[in-house]
């Protein structure tokens, strides 16, 4: 159970930018807040992305020299990072230019990694409970 809440936010995400992107005065009052909100957005987009980012370089440094067993479910939790801090770099480059196209990506990119990943995850599981069986 713990292995789909990943996944059901990734795709909950994907369909309230979804509903919410047909609302004009939505995406008006998210893109282009006031000036002092705008620059909180991206300064907190910004450290969370570069956290993110220390986080998926730490993860993948972990993740197995060649010729030792690798760690295949932490590299997918690192690559995911990974994206998530893109994605964060995204929004605050959509809040900085006042555009609502980055920040859709950074919503498609956040939204698909996550639920890309969450299946990864639900595969290598799978295979490991498997390998353990045996």
């Amino acid at each position: 159970m713990r292995a789909l809440a990943p996944l059901a936010a990734g795709a909950a995400a994907l369909v309230a930018g979804t509903l919410f992107g047909w609302d004009s005065r939505i995406v008006d009052a998210l893109v282009s807040p006031p000036a002092l909100v705008r620059a909180a957005f991206v300064a907190a987009a910004v450290v969370i992305g570069a956290r993110l980012l220390g986080l998926a370089i730490a993860g993948l440094g972990v993740a197995g020299e060649p010729g030792e067993a690798r760690d295949v479910a932490g590299t997918v939790r690192a690559v995911r990072l990974a994206f998530l801090a893109v994605a964060a770099f995204a929004a605050a480059a959509g809040w900085i230019l006042g555009s609502a196209l980055p920040l859709v990506l950074a919503l498609v990119i956040a939204g698909i990694d996550v639920v890309e990943t969450s299946f990864l995850l639900l595969v290598v599981g799978r295979a490991a409970n498997r390998v353990a069986e045996i």
